[in-house]
Protein backbone atom coordinates (compact mmCIF):
# COMPACT_ATOMS: atom_id res chain seq x y z
CA UNK A 1 0.00 0.00 0.00
CA UNK A 2 1.59 3.25 -0.91
CA UNK A 3 2.10 6.01 1.88
CA UNK A 4 -0.39 8.81 1.74
CA UNK A 5 0.55 12.21 0.23
CA UNK A 6 0.13 15.74 2.20
CA UNK A 7 0.93 18.64 0.48
CA UNK A 8 3.41 20.96 2.47
CA UNK A 9 4.19 24.60 1.53
CA UNK A 10 7.46 25.51 -0.22
CA UNK A 11 8.64 28.99 0.01
CA UNK A 12 10.80 29.85 -3.50
CA UNK A 13 13.68 32.11 -2.76
CA UNK A 14 12.96 34.17 -6.01
CA UNK A 15 9.33 33.81 -5.85
CA UNK A 16 7.20 35.87 -3.36
CA UNK A 17 4.56 33.08 -3.14
CA UNK A 18 4.42 29.83 -1.56
CA UNK A 19 3.79 26.59 -3.62
CA UNK A 20 2.17 23.68 -2.29
CA UNK A 21 3.81 20.40 -3.32
CA UNK A 22 3.48 17.24 -2.30
CA UNK A 23 4.89 15.56 1.01
CA UNK A 24 6.02 11.88 1.27
CA UNK A 25 5.03 10.61 4.13
CA UNK A 26 7.20 7.58 5.45
CA UNK A 27 5.56 4.22 6.45
CA UNK A 28 7.74 3.15 9.89
CA UNK A 29 10.43 0.35 9.46
CA UNK A 30 10.46 0.70 5.59
CA UNK A 31 13.60 1.62 3.57
CA UNK A 32 13.16 4.04 1.03
CA UNK A 33 15.67 4.94 -2.14
CA UNK A 34 16.17 8.45 -2.73
CA UNK A 35 17.14 10.06 -6.32
CA UNK A 36 20.51 11.54 -6.73
CA UNK A 37 19.18 12.98 -9.63
CA UNK A 38 18.57 17.16 -9.07
CA UNK A 39 16.22 18.89 -10.19
CA UNK A 40 17.26 21.11 -13.03
CA UNK A 41 17.91 25.02 -11.89
CA UNK A 42 15.65 27.33 -12.95
CA UNK A 43 16.75 29.88 -15.74
CA UNK A 44 14.47 32.67 -15.01
CA UNK A 45 13.77 34.39 -11.53
CA UNK A 46 10.25 35.20 -11.15
CA UNK A 47 8.49 37.60 -8.50
CA UNK A 48 5.72 39.88 -7.52
CA UNK A 49 6.23 43.42 -6.80
CA UNK A 50 2.73 44.95 -5.40
CA UNK A 51 1.12 47.47 -7.78
CA UNK A 52 -0.68 50.70 -6.37
CA UNK A 53 -4.49 50.11 -5.68
CA UNK A 54 -4.44 46.75 -6.78
CA UNK A 55 -2.72 43.66 -8.71
CA UNK A 56 0.86 43.28 -9.01
CA UNK A 57 4.02 43.80 -11.02
CA UNK A 58 5.27 40.85 -12.55
CA UNK A 59 9.23 40.71 -12.72
CA UNK A 60 11.14 37.96 -15.22
CA UNK A 61 15.18 38.32 -14.68
CA UNK A 62 16.85 36.20 -17.40
CA UNK A 63 19.03 34.29 -15.34
CA UNK A 64 22.22 32.04 -17.15
CA UNK A 65 25.21 33.50 -16.39
CA UNK A 66 26.99 30.63 -17.89
CA UNK A 67 26.08 31.55 -21.72
CA UNK A 68 25.54 34.68 -20.84
CA UNK A 69 21.62 35.02 -20.74
CA UNK A 70 21.47 33.28 -24.48
CA UNK A 71 17.89 31.74 -25.61
CA UNK A 72 18.60 28.32 -25.28
CA UNK A 73 15.89 25.83 -25.15
CA UNK A 74 15.30 25.62 -21.37
CA UNK A 75 15.27 29.27 -21.21
CA UNK A 76 12.57 29.78 -24.21
CA UNK A 77 10.57 27.44 -22.78
CA UNK A 78 10.40 28.75 -19.21
CA UNK A 79 9.51 31.98 -20.78
CA UNK A 80 6.58 31.24 -23.07
CA UNK A 81 5.32 29.14 -20.27
CA UNK A 82 5.75 32.48 -17.93
CA UNK A 83 4.22 34.61 -21.00
CA UNK A 84 1.47 32.18 -21.79
CA UNK A 85 0.26 32.36 -17.92
CA UNK A 86 -0.11 36.44 -17.98
CA UNK A 87 -1.85 35.90 -21.23
CA UNK A 88 -4.30 33.24 -19.79
CA UNK A 89 -4.71 35.40 -16.99
CA UNK A 90 -5.33 38.80 -18.09
CA UNK A 91 -7.93 37.60 -20.69
CA UNK A 92 -9.96 35.24 -18.04
CA UNK A 93 -10.58 38.41 -16.47
CA UNK A 94 -11.67 40.56 -19.47
CA UNK A 95 -14.29 37.33 -20.10
CA UNK A 96 -15.33 37.34 -16.57
CA UNK A 97 -15.95 41.26 -16.69
CA UNK A 98 -18.02 40.40 -20.01
CA UNK A 99 -19.99 37.77 -18.57
CA UNK A 100 -20.55 38.89 -14.83
CA UNK A 101 -21.99 42.15 -13.48
CA UNK A 102 -19.78 44.59 -12.99
CA UNK A 103 -19.78 44.55 -8.99
CA UNK A 104 -18.53 41.26 -9.11
CA UNK A 105 -15.61 40.95 -11.79
CA UNK A 106 -12.71 43.07 -10.99
CA UNK A 107 -10.09 44.19 -13.71
CA UNK A 108 -6.08 44.22 -12.57
CA UNK A 109 -6.45 41.86 -10.09
CA UNK A 110 -3.31 40.00 -11.12
CA UNK A 111 -0.45 41.17 -13.38
CA UNK A 112 -0.76 44.30 -14.38
CA UNK A 113 2.49 45.22 -15.72
CA UNK A 114 5.21 42.39 -16.67
CA UNK A 115 9.01 43.46 -16.62
CA UNK A 116 11.82 41.66 -18.10
CA UNK A 117 15.31 41.96 -16.51
CA UNK A 118 18.25 40.80 -16.41
CA UNK A 119 19.90 39.33 -13.16
CA UNK A 120 23.22 39.71 -14.54
CA UNK A 121 25.40 42.92 -14.31
CA UNK A 122 27.27 42.07 -17.51
CA UNK A 123 24.29 40.65 -19.84
CA UNK A 124 20.69 41.48 -20.98
CA UNK A 125 20.73 38.88 -23.43
CA UNK A 126 23.27 37.45 -25.78
CA UNK A 127 20.77 36.77 -28.37
CA UNK A 128 20.16 32.87 -29.34
CA UNK A 129 22.54 30.05 -27.63
CA UNK A 130 25.12 29.41 -30.61
CA UNK A 131 27.07 26.39 -29.04
CA UNK A 132 23.37 24.53 -28.33
CA UNK A 133 22.41 25.70 -31.95
CA UNK A 134 25.33 23.81 -33.03
CA UNK A 135 23.93 20.16 -31.64
CA UNK A 136 20.48 20.95 -32.97
CA UNK A 137 19.02 19.04 -36.54
CA UNK A 138 17.45 20.94 -39.49
CA UNK A 139 14.10 20.00 -37.62
CA UNK A 140 15.05 21.01 -34.23
CA UNK A 141 16.25 24.41 -35.51
CA UNK A 142 12.75 24.81 -37.33
CA UNK A 143 11.01 23.75 -34.12
CA UNK A 144 13.71 26.20 -32.17
CA UNK A 145 12.71 29.08 -34.55
CA UNK A 146 8.51 28.50 -34.67
CA UNK A 147 8.22 28.47 -30.50
CA UNK A 148 10.97 31.97 -30.59
CA UNK A 149 8.55 33.84 -32.92
CA UNK A 150 5.19 32.66 -31.52
CA UNK A 151 6.75 33.31 -27.75
CA UNK A 152 7.50 36.45 -28.81
CA UNK A 153 4.59 37.62 -31.06
CA UNK A 154 2.59 36.79 -27.56
CA UNK A 155 4.51 39.08 -25.76
CA UNK A 156 4.13 42.07 -27.71
CA UNK A 157 0.31 41.42 -28.36
CA UNK A 158 -0.41 41.01 -24.29
CA UNK A 159 -3.09 43.27 -23.55
CA UNK A 160 -1.16 45.18 -20.58
CA UNK A 161 1.95 46.80 -20.44
CA UNK A 162 5.22 45.26 -20.95
CA UNK A 163 8.33 46.71 -20.38
CA UNK A 164 12.16 45.51 -20.67
CA UNK A 165 15.09 46.81 -18.86
CA UNK A 166 18.24 46.71 -20.56
CA UNK A 167 21.22 47.51 -18.43
CA UNK A 168 23.83 46.50 -20.38
CA UNK A 169 24.73 44.21 -23.71
CA UNK A 170 21.44 43.14 -25.65
CA UNK A 171 22.05 41.38 -29.50
CA UNK A 172 20.76 39.12 -31.86
CA UNK A 173 17.78 37.35 -30.13
CA UNK A 174 18.28 39.73 -26.95
CA UNK A 175 17.19 42.77 -29.12
CA UNK A 176 14.39 41.01 -30.70
CA UNK A 177 13.27 39.81 -27.08
CA UNK A 178 12.96 43.42 -26.03
CA UNK A 179 11.35 44.70 -29.37
CA UNK A 180 9.03 42.76 -28.24
CA UNK A 181 7.55 44.16 -25.20
CA UNK A 182 5.45 47.53 -24.94
CA UNK A 183 8.66 49.92 -23.95
CA UNK A 184 12.23 49.75 -23.37
CA UNK A 185 14.30 51.19 -20.55
CA UNK A 186 18.04 51.20 -21.72
CA UNK A 187 21.25 52.13 -19.78
CA UNK A 188 23.30 55.57 -21.66
CA UNK A 189 25.71 52.57 -21.27
CA UNK A 190 23.65 49.71 -23.32
CA UNK A 191 24.71 48.45 -25.99
CA UNK A 192 22.46 46.83 -28.42
CA UNK A 193 22.50 45.77 -31.79
CA UNK A 194 21.83 43.07 -35.25
CA UNK A 195 24.80 41.30 -35.81
CA UNK A 196 23.54 38.31 -38.12
CA UNK A 197 24.12 39.16 -40.93
CA UNK A 198 27.82 38.59 -40.01
CA UNK A 199 26.92 35.09 -39.33
CA UNK A 200 25.46 34.59 -42.65
CA UNK A 201 22.45 34.94 -41.39
CA UNK A 202 18.97 37.56 -41.28
CA UNK A 203 17.35 38.61 -37.65
CA UNK A 204 14.30 35.84 -37.55
CA UNK A 205 12.43 36.52 -34.42
CA UNK A 206 10.65 39.62 -35.22
CA UNK A 207 13.88 42.16 -35.14
CA UNK A 208 13.15 43.63 -38.97
CA UNK A 209 10.06 44.24 -39.19
CA UNK A 210 9.54 45.40 -35.43
CA UNK A 211 12.93 47.64 -35.66
CA UNK A 212 11.27 49.03 -38.84
CA UNK A 213 8.13 50.25 -36.95
CA UNK A 214 10.47 52.25 -34.33
CA UNK A 215 12.85 53.58 -36.08
CA UNK A 216 12.08 54.11 -40.03
CA UNK A 217 13.49 52.02 -42.88
CA UNK A 218 16.64 53.52 -43.78
CA UNK A 219 17.50 53.02 -40.15
CA UNK A 220 16.68 49.48 -39.70
CA UNK A 221 18.75 48.20 -42.98
CA UNK A 222 21.72 50.07 -41.72
CA UNK A 223 21.35 48.81 -38.32
CA UNK A 224 20.80 45.27 -40.08
CA UNK A 225 22.84 45.50 -43.16
CA UNK A 226 26.33 46.59 -40.55
CA UNK A 227 25.40 44.51 -37.39
CA UNK A 228 26.86 47.74 -35.65
CA UNK A 229 26.22 48.15 -31.91
CA UNK A 230 24.15 51.29 -30.93
CA UNK A 231 24.94 52.77 -27.27
CA UNK A 232 21.93 53.61 -25.10
CA UNK A 233 21.92 57.46 -25.64
CA UNK A 234 21.71 56.83 -29.38
CA UNK A 235 19.24 54.21 -29.13
CA UNK A 236 16.93 56.56 -27.33
CA UNK A 237 17.78 59.31 -30.34
CA UNK A 238 16.87 56.67 -33.01
CA UNK A 239 13.56 55.90 -30.72
CA UNK A 240 14.62 52.43 -30.30
CA UNK A 241 14.09 52.77 -26.16
CA UNK A 242 11.67 55.59 -25.10
CA UNK A 243 13.95 56.15 -21.79
CA UNK A 244 17.32 56.32 -21.17
CA UNK A 245 19.10 56.19 -17.93
CA UNK A 246 21.73 58.42 -17.46
CA UNK A 247 24.45 55.74 -15.51
CA UNK A 248 27.80 58.24 -15.91
CA UNK A 249 30.65 56.87 -15.65
CA UNK A 250 31.74 53.64 -17.36
CA UNK A 251 31.61 55.26 -20.93
CA UNK A 252 29.78 57.19 -22.78
CA UNK A 253 27.37 54.69 -24.46
CA UNK A 254 27.25 56.10 -27.29
CA UNK A 255 27.99 53.03 -29.20
CA UNK A 256 31.39 54.40 -30.98
CA UNK A 257 33.55 52.79 -30.10
CA UNK A 258 32.28 49.21 -29.25
CA UNK A 259 31.64 47.44 -26.39
CA UNK A 260 35.30 48.09 -23.92
CA UNK A 261 34.44 51.49 -24.96
CA UNK A 262 30.86 51.51 -22.88
CA UNK A 263 32.19 48.95 -20.25
CA UNK A 264 34.98 50.23 -18.71
CA UNK A 265 33.70 50.02 -14.99
CA UNK A 266 34.10 48.08 -12.82
CA UNK A 267 31.99 45.30 -11.80
CA UNK A 268 30.30 47.59 -8.35
CA UNK A 269 29.79 49.69 -11.33
CA UNK A 270 27.82 47.42 -13.20
CA UNK A 271 25.58 46.36 -10.52
CA UNK A 272 24.57 50.19 -9.60
CA UNK A 273 23.77 50.94 -13.53
CA UNK A 274 21.26 47.38 -13.58
CA UNK A 275 19.50 48.27 -10.36
CA UNK A 276 18.77 51.84 -11.50
CA UNK A 277 17.64 50.38 -14.98
CA UNK A 278 15.57 47.96 -13.19
CA UNK A 279 14.44 50.61 -10.66
CA UNK A 280 13.55 53.46 -13.81
CA UNK A 281 11.29 50.08 -15.12
CA UNK A 282 9.37 49.59 -11.93
CA UNK A 283 8.93 54.06 -11.34
CA UNK A 284 7.68 53.12 -14.47
CA UNK A 285 5.32 50.50 -14.20
CA UNK A 286 3.76 52.02 -11.39
CA UNK A 287 3.46 55.26 -13.01
CA UNK A 288 0.96 53.13 -14.90
CA UNK A 289 -0.67 51.40 -12.62
CA UNK A 290 -1.60 54.43 -11.15
CA UNK A 291 -4.56 54.77 -13.69
CA UNK A 292 -7.67 52.79 -13.06
CA UNK A 293 -6.97 49.20 -14.52
CA UNK A 294 -10.55 49.43 -17.06
CA UNK A 295 -8.97 52.61 -18.26
CA UNK A 296 -5.37 51.22 -18.71
CA UNK A 297 -6.35 48.41 -20.61
CA UNK A 298 -8.81 50.28 -23.03
CA UNK A 299 -5.77 52.36 -23.63
CA UNK A 300 -4.00 49.96 -24.69
CA UNK A 301 -6.55 48.93 -27.54
CA UNK A 302 -7.67 52.00 -28.68
CA UNK A 303 -4.09 53.09 -29.56
CA UNK A 304 -3.13 49.72 -30.84
CA UNK A 305 -6.35 49.49 -32.83
CA UNK A 306 -5.76 53.68 -33.94
CA UNK A 307 -9.59 54.18 -34.65
CA UNK A 308 -12.07 56.79 -34.15
CA UNK A 309 -14.44 53.79 -33.82
CA UNK A 310 -12.77 52.43 -31.46
CA UNK A 311 -11.66 55.02 -28.92
CA UNK A 312 -15.15 55.76 -29.33
CA UNK A 313 -16.14 52.23 -28.42
CA UNK A 314 -13.48 52.14 -25.42
CA UNK A 315 -14.35 55.48 -23.76
CA UNK A 316 -18.35 54.09 -23.18
CA UNK A 317 -16.70 51.01 -21.96
CA UNK A 318 -15.08 53.01 -19.45
CA UNK A 319 -16.93 55.95 -18.13
CA UNK A 320 -19.86 53.62 -16.78
CA UNK A 321 -17.35 52.00 -14.17
CA UNK A 322 -17.11 53.14 -10.87
CA UNK A 323 -13.79 53.91 -10.71
CA UNK A 324 -14.54 56.63 -12.82
CA UNK A 325 -17.26 57.68 -10.12
CA UNK A 326 -14.58 57.20 -7.16
CA UNK A 327 -12.58 59.46 -9.53
CA UNK A 328 -14.44 62.15 -9.49
CA UNK A 329 -15.78 61.40 -6.02
CA UNK A 330 -11.79 61.59 -4.69
CA UNK A 331 -11.57 65.08 -7.35
CA UNK A 332 -14.49 66.71 -5.13
CA UNK A 333 -13.16 65.57 -1.81
CA UNK A 334 -9.10 66.29 -2.73
CA UNK A 335 -8.18 63.10 -1.93
CA UNK A 336 -5.90 60.15 -4.02
CA UNK A 337 -8.57 57.88 -5.55
CA UNK A 338 -8.66 54.29 -4.76
CA UNK A 339 -9.40 52.12 -7.49
CA UNK A 340 -10.95 48.30 -7.36
CA UNK A 341 -11.30 47.38 -10.58
CA UNK A 342 -14.37 47.86 -11.12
Amino acid sequence: MRPPRHPTLIFHSHHDIFIAQPRLILAPHRHVRLSSTAPTPSLLKTHNIPAPHLGHIRILSLNNPRSRNAISRQLLSELSHEISAVKTQTEDELARRKTQQQESAALGAGTRVLILASDLDECFCAGADLKERQSMSAADTTHFLHTLRSTLTQLSGLPIPTISAVASVALGGGLELALATTFRIFASSALVGLPETRLAIIPGAGGTYRLRGLVGEARALEMVLTGRRVGGVEAGRMGICERVVDVGGGGDGDGGGGESASWTGGREWRREVREKVFESAVGMAREMCEGGPGAVGAAMRVVREGTAEGEDREYEGVVGMGDRDEALRAFGEKRKAVFRGR
